[in-house]
Formats: C-alpha cells, structure tokens, sequence
C-alpha cells in the first residue's frame, strides 16, 4: 500500500508540474439555456433531456440522426445515441465509446477526461442499444461505417469544440477508436487504447492458447483445468441448475439449441473468462473436486457469466458477435485435457450465438488492415494492455511506420487497466504524452520533438520516410 501510494503521488506531482502554472481558473460557464440553444443548433442533433451534473458541469443526453449507409445517405436514416458531459468550449474534447451501448452511467469520466480535464462525448454504437436502423440491414453494420460515424459526429461538433480532440475505449472500444483514426486519422490529435485485442488472423489461434499455458502459476493452470473438468464430469447436476435458474428467470436457449450446448460452450471459454477478469488471489477461489454441486456450479457461474447464453441476453449483444463472425474475429481454444467429456463439436464457432437467420461472412482483410495501418502509418497511438491478458494474447504492434506512439504493458494485470496502474516511469511517459497531444502540457508547442519517434531507417529515403509519417500522404 505504501508503494502504490508513492506512485500515485508521484504521478500527481509530474501531472501538475506539466500544467502550465500551478492551476487553471475556471472558466465562466454558458447560461444553461444558452448552451442548449447552441447543441440543439447543430444539425441532426436533439437534446433528449439534461443528467444531474457536477458543479461547473452540464450532462445531457443526445440523440444524432446518422446515415444508415454513408456512401447512399439520402437510402434512410438513425438517431445515435450519445451523452455529452461539457465543461468548457475552451477544454479539450474526449471522444469514447463502450464499444456497445451507452451502458447505465454514460456520464461516467474516462482517465483520459480526468487527465486532461476535458470534456467527454460518450457514444453509442450503431446497431446497440437504441441506436438502430430501421430494417436492421446487417449489411450496414461495419468498422468502416461505425467510423465514418465517428467522423460526422466530430465533424459536427468541432464548430463548437475547437480544442484538441482524444478518442479512448477499453476492450472492444480501445478497437472502436483504432478503426476510427484508421479511416479518418485526422479527427483526433490522440488516441487511447486500453486491452484492445488485435486478431489479425482468425485461422490461428495458437497465440491464445500460449497465453494460457503461460499466465499465472502452474499450480493455478492445474486447478483450472480440473474445475473445468470437474464441471462436465457433473454436468447433469450443473445443468439441471442451470436450466432450473433459466426457467425461473423465463430465459431460453433457441440461438444456441439447448441448456446442455450452452453449459459446454461456457466451460470452453472459462478459462479465459477467468484470467481476464479474477481478482487478486483469485486462484485460491477455484473449488476443487470436494466442492459441493451448490459450491461449484455458483463458482462456475460466476466466472463464466452463464446468463450470457440465453437468449434474452444474446439479443442485445447479436451486433457484437454479428462483427466477430465478420470482420473482428473470435479465438477458439484447443482443450485435448477435456477428450471424452464434450458433446458438440464446432460449439465455438461464432455462428453458435447469431440467429441462424442473420447471414455471415468472414471478411479477413478487414483486421490485416488495420494492422498494417498501425504499423506502416499510425501516429499519436496509445495502447495500454495487461500482462496477464488473454484477451490482447494478440496485441496491436507497432512498426517503422509508427509514429509518436507508444505500447505499454501493466504488470501483473488483467483485462482492468489504467495509465495510473503502470509503473511509474512508463505512467509519466503516458501521461505527458497524453497531454501533449491535447495542447495542454507546458511544452506543447507546434514543431515540438515528440517524446518517442522511430528513427529513419537508413534503406528509406527521407521523402518516402515523411509519407510514412504522414497518414493522409500516402494513401
């Protein structure tokens, strides 16, 4: 506790020394209405009503119309979902996304927002939520949509947001934004990616089933794989549980064809469940071969999310395993020390949680993309990942072509991280970073070095060396 109170203070320290002065005055805030007035102004946008804020804050709930299809935006049209937490036009601006729906608390501050003091615009994902067009023409559900999104939205409120702008997400947000800068990398002067999974070949898994035969101690992969074992040895017990609990709840197993099937399937992906999300001390959890059913099937349950598979939760995430089975990619994982105790084969396939009603087509070109994007033209990148994550068993890299990025890694974490998690060093080099893509650092100043750059190779000639560097030269 001692040490981790000394980085967090020595982080507070190198944060104010970055500021210029020892503190900003705070800056007059619009009348309410005024403000309002001056949202509702912008095209498209509607005010749907106005959160409790802050003292110096306003909140309010949005909705943008967006174009069902961007390349034929006269062929219909949606209302995206998104909150607005204002501070100041004179701030810079956070532009994050769950990646999904806007969750309960949409007005929640990222670390970035609190870093920069900023302002946040929070969005819903198209297809999530209410966010959906009419017809639901799945079709329309892409990166490259879902981004040009993004850049409407940015377009539309920079005539009030005139101050640098940084996108973030974690998981499949930390994704969300990378697709964004991918296509129009000059909205934002930054990006930050926390566990951001980058499957650039969805063919090869391999890199997953590594990562768990590394992580943790061998004690704890040990136990694991027989809690796994140990939970189909008895699974008429847990699935009678299980559907006892789904009729109780008058949840259904129609997508995935059965209790039994979805009980399997989850028991496949626990392992990865369990690293990405235990906490501290987690291994000790783990029941043994004593356990009662009641014990084990609640442990199970938990770690697994078993209300993740019934219908009723399935339908609110199908635009999530609709872009897996697409464009994003799912890892499935080889379990030989489970032979003789699974039942369907191919459960792991994505089409098990997408109605069979809704087509699939595996586009592989669309991850390799963005990878290479990262590697040969990215720039203002941030990527913040746990060591001990299965989820970025494939992380996104960065390459010659990189520019003023930066891959850090928080040791001993899982899918939960932060800047502020990671050693001190590495949280002030972020930190600083951060600031400095959002002009609010003492040394941000145009043509200022940047902290971390590639050096020229010396087989590239500077001209091709300053395309590289320069997203929108080269393509």
């Amino acid at each position: 506790m001692k040490n981790a109170t000394k980085r967090l203070l020595r982080l507070v320290l190198v944060v104010a020394l970055s500021v210029t002065g020892l503190s900003t005055p705070a800056l007059a805030q619009p009348p309410n209405g005024d403000f309002r007035a001056r949202i509702e102004a912008i095209p498209g946008m509607r005010v749907l009503g106005e959160r409790p804020a802050a003292p110096g804050q306003i909140v309010l709930d949005l909705a943008y119309r967006q174009p069902t299809d961007h390349r034929h935006p006269d062929e219909g049209s949606f209302d995206q979902r998104l909150t607005l937490v204002h501070k100041s036009t004179q701030r810079p601006m956070v532009l994050y996304s769950s990646g999904y729906d806007l969750g309960p608390s949409p007005n929640r501050l990222t670390e970035p927002t609190e870093l920069l003091d900023a302002n946040q615009i929070t969005t819903e994902q198209r297809f999530f939520g209410t966010s959906r067009p009419e017809g639901s023409d799945w079709s329309k559900l892409t990166i490259w949509q879902a981004a040009s999104d993004h850049h409407r939205l940015v377009t539309a409120l920079r005539k009030l947001y005139r101050g640098a702008w940084i996108s973030t997400g974690g998981s499949k947000g930390g994704m969300t934004a990378v697709y964004h800068r991918r296509f129009y990398p000059e909205d934002v002067a930054g990006t930050v990616a926390y566990s951001a999974p980058n499957n650039t070949d969805d063919r090869d898994d391999s890199a997953y089933d590594a990562r768990l035969e590394q992580i943790g101690t061998a004690e704890c992969r040990a136990a694991v794989k027989s809690v796994q074992r140990e939970a189909l040895i008895r699974r008429e017990a847990m699935t009678e549980r299980y559907g006892r609990w789904a009729e109780g709840e008058r949840n259904t197993f129609r997508t995935i064809g059965s209790v039994d099937r979805a009980f399997e399937l989850a028991v496949l992906r626990l392992p990865m469940m369990f690293w990405m999300h235990q906490p501290t001390g987690g291994c000790a959890s783990i029941p043994t071969a004593a356990a009662t059913d009641d014990v084990l099937y609640a442990w199970v349950a938990k770690v697994t999310q078993l209300p993740v598979y019934t219908d009723q939760t399935l339908e609110a995430f199908t635009p999530y395993f609709y872009q897996l089975g697409t464009q994003l990619g799912y890892a499935q994982f080889v379990t030989p020390y489970l032979d003789g105790l699974l039942r369907y084969p191919g459960i792991q396939e994505i089409r098990s949680y997408v109605p069979r009603d809704i087509p699939l087509r595996f586009r592989a070109a669309a991850m390799a993309d963005i990878d290479r994007w990262v590697r040969h033209r990215g720039s203002s990148l941030m990527f913040v990942d746990g060591e001990n994550d299965v989820a970025v068993a494939e992380p996104f890299r960065l390459g010659n072509g990189t520019h003023d990025s930066y891959l850090f890694n928080v040791p001993g974490a899982n899918h939960h991280v932060s800047i502020t998690g990671l050693r001190p060093d590495d949280a002030e080099q972020a930190t600083v970073a951060l600031r400095r893509w959002a002009g609010t650092s003492a040394g941000s100043v145009i043509g200022a070095q940047p902290a971390v750059d590639h050096q020229r190779r010396p087989d590239v000639s500077p001209c091709r060396w300053a395309c590289l560097r320069c997203p929108r030269c080269c393509r």
